[in-house]
This record gives structure tokens, sequence and C-alpha cells, in this order.
């Protein structure tokens, strides 16, 4: 597990070296607003696979991708001198497709944020498809008819209490 942290190691200086020489400024004009978003290198040190973003239009991004691949000579040289390895690992820009990502993050959220509101109008006018308390109540037991009625309310709990009250004055 060494080796893996010693590329991540390496990594984070690739990707510190570049993005300074990047905020010094390159000669070429193409190389717009870029940010450096990571890198990776492969285990042996050999290759660094740089991933970046440019703030701007289409045309602007191919520009800068250019410009870059123009740079790579340059920017190896400038990461060779930061970088304490015996040898410098070839560069490789890759435009990070998060921009993409997030906008189609955004447009799937936008979607179930419409189909929540429609859900929830759609919840603000409906009705119960049977009854609106579909439970089964208890039958109570009617003393007049002598059969159960569901309407009538009988509480039969007083009715033993005053039994077993009435049962105690008869035993004195």
């Amino acid at each position: 597990m060494a080796a893996g942290d010693r590329a991540a190691r390496v990594a984070d200086r690739i990707k510190e070296v570049i993005a300074r020489r990047l905020e010094k400024g390159l000669r070429d004009p193409r190389v717009g607003f870029v940010t450096i978003t990571d890198v990776r290198v492969t285990g042996d040190l050999q290759h660094a696979s740089v991933f970046y973003t440019v703030y701007g239009t289409d045309e602007e991004r191919a520009e800068t991708a250019a410009g870059l691949k123009a740079a790579t000579g340059m920017l190896r040289t400038e990461v060779g001198k930061n970088l304490n390895t015996r040898l410098t690992p070839s560069l490789e820009f890759i435009a990070d497709a998060i921009p993409e990502n997030a906008a189609s993050i955004e447009q799937l959220l936008r979607e179930a944020a419409e189909r929540d509101n429609e859900a929830r109008a759609q919840a603000a006018t409906a009705t119960f498809a049977g009854d609106a308390d579909p439970y089964v109540k208890p039958r109570e037991y009617d003393a007049d008819d002598d059969e159960f009625d569901d309407d009538d309310d009988l509480d039969d709990d007083d009715d033993l209490e005053d039994d077993d009250e009435s049962d105690e004055d008869d035993a004195r």
C-alpha cells in the first residue's frame, strides 16, 4: 500500500506545481481560466493524468485544450524541477466532466421537484376510494333490541362496577 500512498503524494505535488504555474500565467493566449481539479499518477510514477475545467464557452474550452497540449513540455519541465523523483512523469491533460455532470444533476433535481409538485397537487384534490375510515368498528350491544347495534354507545366497564357494588351491599 506504500506505493499507492507515494503515488497520491506525488499526484498532490504535481497538482500544486501545475496550478501554481498556471496561476502565474502562460505565454499562450489560448489558455483561459483553468482550474486543476485532480491528478492521477500510475503506480510506477511514469504517467500523470491531469484533470482540469475551464470557465467559458465550448470554443474557449477547445482553445484552452490546444494551449495546454502545446504547453505540456514546458509544464513537464516545471514539474521535473519541483518533484524529487528519479523520473519525471509524462503529463496528459483531460477535460474534467464536472460542469456537465453538475448540469445534468441540476436538471434531474428540477424534474424531481416538478414531479413532487404534481403529486402534491393531485393529493390535494384526491378523495378516498372507499370509506373515509376503512377500519371495522366493534359491534355494541343494544339492551332494548337484544341485538348488537353499531351506532349505540354502551360502556361495559361502568355496568360491571355498578354490579360489583350492589353485590357488596347485599352481602352486608
